[in-house]
């Protein structure tokens, strides 16, 4: 009978949180082991954030042409959009970061272990019929994309993201099924590269937002580039000429789908059972989102793999968390990050700390900015979208935002900093904002909040009122 291997720490799935679980516990020791199944190079680098972004690019360069006469530029009707080459730059530029990823995985050596991890219990796990044992178990499997069973009979007309970046060329008619972040950002680029696309969502909240207002306003943006049926749930069934997509009262027959339903943690034979805890529907245990504990055990998940947050800046912060926990001598708990989404359509979308759902209705007061007629929003053929601020009545300080609107990923990084530092509306006012600047907008909000909220204090520069011009405005 082979003996078991001894290591310290068993880090389990190189992704993201993997990768910063490592290097928090290198920091304490070498004795550890890194153990991983299928792909190397992280979610983000392969399948997500990166390619998308690429196509994205692409898509909105292109888009552009639209705006060229009003600019006074000519003839942008003879340009023409090259879809194998644009997928080529995606996979050249994605291989480019993947490498990346890939050199820091092998400058581990002989600590990385390829093969499908199985718990046995919290201190052991079998890898290619070889058993580990190991003092603390972090576990970072990541996520894949949902594919309801009855679709995956689909086959090469069923893309999901995973395969998406992997095209030479796309078919004319697609379907994207699911609008959340990844299904609207997707939608519209594949849209703004000439596929006929339709859209549809279950729900009619978009790209997770709760506010009705910002809701409203990003559907009727996008509704202008593409067909979107929301509120009934997608049927697929297969036709001799595609796939048909059937939604409530809708029909629609297209040659490829993308289902963008969500994602789910890769967490399904990994062996929680073993643990003793209660699993959720899901099969994930309870964990402690300030520490990455699965309840008092010497184990943590972190990353896609917890489903707290799949975003890559609280993916990483996780596995930090679970990588100081694993080698600290005692368990410490960790504030979290305020809050903040982006999504890269256009105009872009961004929630930020406190979501319009979450605010209490009798505490909170809202500002409102809408881009139509914004300065410098109408200079760049930008002038459309809607932010919303909220703050709480009682201590004028900033909570939360939603918005579509030009440039939301910069203003979002400026909300967040303001939030987190707990700041009013007072105190924000008080700083500069140069113009013209599309952050002026994010004033014009800032400033309607001030005018709910009570003060007797002499005039100063954060009572500064607007010239009610868009030139100065």
């Amino acid at each position: 009978m082979t003996l078991p291997v001894t290591t310290e720490i068993i880090v389990i799935g190189a992704g993201t949180a993997g990768l910063a679980a490592v290097k928090q516990v290198q920091k304490q020791t070498d004795d550890f082991l890194l153990i991983n199944a299928g792909e190397y190079g992280t979610t983000c680098a392969r399948v997500g954030c990166m390619p998308s972004k690429l196509l994205i690019e692409a898509a909105n360069a292109y888009h552009r042409r639209h705006c060229f006469d009003t600019f006074g530029i000519r003839q942008a009707e003879s340009l023409a959009i090259d879809l194998p080459a644009v997928f080529s730059r995606v996979r050249e530029l994605r291989d480019y970061y993947v490498s990346g990823v890939m050199k820091s995985v092998h400058d581990l050596g002989n600590r990385v272990v390829t093969g499908r991890a199985k718990l046995l219990s919290y201190n052991q796990v079998q890898v290619n019929n070889q058993i580990f044992q190991c003092k603390k178990i972090i576990i970072a499997t990541g996520s894949t994309p949902i594919v309801p069973e009855d679709w995956k009979t689909l086959e090469n007309k069923l893309l999901t993201t995973d395969s998406l970046f992997e095209q030479s060329d796309l078919k004319s008619r697609i379907a994207v099924i699911g609008m959340g972040a990844i299904g609207v950002e997707m939608a519209q680029a594949l849209s703004r590269l000439g596929i006929n696309v339709t859209a549809f969502s279950s729900t009619q909240q978009l790209a997770g937002l709760t506010d009705p207002e910002v809701n409203q306003s990003i559907h009727q943006l996008l509704q202008a580039e593409f067909p979107i049926y929301s509120g009934d749930k997608a049927e697929l069934s297969e036709t001799a000429n595609g796939v048909l997509v059937s939604a409530g009262n809708v029909s629609v027959e297209v040659d490829q789908v993308v289902a963008a339903i969500g994602r789910q943690a890769n967490l399904k034979h990994i062996g929680l059972e073993c643990l003793g805890v209660p699993l959720n529907d899901e099969g994930i245990p309870e964990i402690n989102p300030h520490t990455m504990q699965v309840a008092d055990l010497p184990v943590f998940i972190a990353g896609d793999a917890s489903s707290l947050n799949m975003v890559l800046h609280e993916v990483a912060d996780e596995g930090r968390i679970a990588g100081h926990n694993a080698v600290s001598a005692s368990i410490e708990h960790f504030c979290r990050r305020t809050p903040m989404r982006i999504v890269f359509t256009d105009p872009e979308i961004a929630c930020i700390g406190m979501t319009y759902e979450q605010c209490s209705e009798a505490n909170t007061l809202i500002g409102q900015a809408l881009f139509e007629d914004q300065g410098r929003a109408r200079a760049g053929q930008q002038n459309k979208g809607v932010m919303r601020l909220y703050a709480d009545k009682n201590n004028g300080r900033l909570i939360g935002a939603e918005m579509a609107a030009p440039a939301a990923e910069h203003m979002a990084h400026v909300l967040a900093l303001a939030i987190e530092q707990q700041l009013t509306i007072a105190q924000i006012l008080a700083m500069p904002i140069y113009h013209p600047v599309l952050e002026e907008g994010m004033r014009t909000a800032l400033r309607q909040l001030q005018k709910q909220l009570p003060t007797d204090k002499a005039f100063d520069l954060s009572r500064c009122e607007a010239f009610h011009s868009e030139a100065l405005d």
